[in-house]
């Protein structure tokens, strides 16, 4: 049904698209159709999908009457009420994400026929605005990895070149968009998993203030760090999706807030930015990537910015900080898969305990076995306070570190990631090799701040991000600083690949 929509119309802003369905000039139908037309076209190749919604045809179906009958969307339409400032927009959903009658695996055989009977809070209040789940999306199992390589379901190739990865863990979220295969997502980020595949893939990744989107209904995987991440083609697509933000009472680490969204200003004047030393020095930086910061450097200060070089020795402990607190907290939220509260299943007559355990356990693959063995362990009698309250402290400092920075600057600005999107299979066979390319995301996880990942340039036709980190509920500034860069460099950045 392609022919229906034109397929340059496939990569229209969420914002652009809602103009479209609302003005009568094309159908959420004949739209979701020729969606659904590309994914069954290209996912073969790709794999950024799990689950395709079975439904979503008819959903747009529903909201073509309900907007022909003038309510845009508003009674009835099983989207609940609000402004429906997404009317129709196709959103999908990394797979770690509860939906409502919808398979969610965490891409794992764990929970290969889990359906939820409920959807978590941001999709309820996306929906709520008006979008349509159009799939569940690919990812590291339970979000376990920077490339989408350990899936159960397979890897999810980067649709820049086919042989590259597309980043991790919600690999299937920014490989979805990058293809346009959907116009707005949802992953998690922990330690960088939604900044990482929108850094490889060309398009926005935002890792809001922890509690600013609620948790509830995302399977967990490190408390203290996860967050959902919002994932688009455009900052204003962004801004909209944020109005999910705000106090929910089924996460009780959620918070009020009330977030000035406008986008109207495409200076940065009087801002300050640090550049980390000790980042900018690392051995591990690729010599494109290195070159697209100074660019971009030079691009804020155009702008009207101040940017400024600051030391922060305390960042070599980011990544031993991270990996030994997420893998405890690991440990302790995968305990649950025991096969008798959550997960795979058998029969376990005449089964020993210890051999019904650990053959349900078998189901995990062979990161999330590492990442548990390794939690476990810090978590030991005999090494707790030598491992695990160490990273804590050293947390803490990371922590106190950037509140120093950002009390004199307005952000910091570092590469999203330190190296072009790896070949596939390059990296995981190397944990500690894989592990060392989130030393610039880790460490706005570890102090709760937000960060976003802004598409910037091309290296050999190969995406490269940059990333900005603001302080507490500094979303805002976050925006004004991609819609200022967005709109100096139009044209100059490719967001999808049509």
């Amino acid at each position: 049904m392609i022919s229906m929509v034109r397929s340059s119309r496939l990569a229209l802003s969420a914002y652009e698209l809602v103009e479209e369905f609302r003005c009568g000039s094309m159908s959420i139908e004949d739209y979701m159709a020729s969606l659904l037309e590309r994914i069954e076209s290209i996912d073969g190749r790709i794999n950024a999908y799990i689950t395709v919604n079975e439904h979503a045809l008819e959903e747009a179906r529903k909201m073509d009457r309900l907007v022909r009958a003038g309510s845009d969307g508003n009674s009835n339409s099983g989207h609940g009420g609000g402004d429906q400032a997404l009317l129709g927009v196709p959103l999908a959903v990394k797979d770690n994400i509860s939906t409502l009658g919808i398979r969610t695996t965490c891409a794992s055989r764990m929970l290969a026929d889990y359906v939820p009977v409920y959807d978590a809070t941001v999709v309820k209040r996306l929906k709520g605005a008006g979008a349509i789940v159009i799939g569940k999306t690919n990812m590291d199992e339970f979000g376990m990895g920077s490339t989408t390589e350990f899936s159960a379901f397979g890897a999810t190739r980067n649709p820049w070149k086919e042989d590259r990865v597309a980043g991790g863990s919600s690999g299937g979220s920014g490989a979805a968009l990058a293809a346009c295969m959907a116009s707005i997502a949802l992953g998690s980020d922990t330690g960088g998993s939604v900044r990482c595949p929108a850094s490889f893939c060309s398009v926005y990744g935002l890792k809001p203030t922890y509690g600013l989107l609620s948790r509830y209904g995302l399977i967990s995987y490190a408390s203290s760090l996860d967050c959902i991440g919002l994932m688009a083609r455009s900052v204003h697509d962004l801004a909209l999706m944020l109005r999910a933000a705000g106090r929910d009472e089924h996460d009780h680490t959620s918070i009020d807030s009330t977030l000035d969204l406008r986008l109207e200003c495409t200076d940065l004047k009087g801002l300050r930015f640090a550049l980390i030393k000790e980042v900018m020095e690392s051995e591990g930086m690729d010599a494109p990537v290195r070159d697209c910061m100074m660019d971009a450097v030079s691009s804020v200060e155009q702008l009207g910015a101040t940017v400024e070089e600051v030391s922060m020795p305390v960042l070599r402990y980011a990544l031993a900080s991270y990996y030994t607190i997420a893998m405890a907290e690991a440990s302790s939220n995968l305990a649950r898969y025991d096969g008798v509260r959550y997960g795979h299943t058998m029969q376990p007559d005449g089964v020993a305990w210890n051999e019904f355990y650990s053959t349900i356990r078998s189901n995990f693959g062979s990161e999330v076995k590492r990442r548990i063995m390794l939690g476990t362990y810090v978590l030991s009698s005999g090494y707790y306070g030598r491992y695990y309250m160490k990273a804590q402290q050293a947390r803490a400092l990371i922590r106190d570190g950037m509140m120093m920075v950002l009390k004199d600057h307005d952000a910091v600005m570092t590469p999203t990631m330190p190296v072009l999107p790896p070949r596939i299979g390059e990296r995981v066979s190397d944990p500690l090799r894989l592990y060392t390319i989130d030393i610039c995301t880790v460490v706005a996880n570890l102090a709760g701040i937000p960060a976003l990942s802004i598409p910037y340039s091309m290296h050999d036709g190969l995406p490269i991000g940059i990333q900005f980190m603001a302080g507490h509920l500094g979303e805002p500034l976050l925006l004004r600083i991609a819609h200022a860069l967005e709109s100096a460099r139009e044209g100059k950045v490719r967001r999808c690949m049509l």
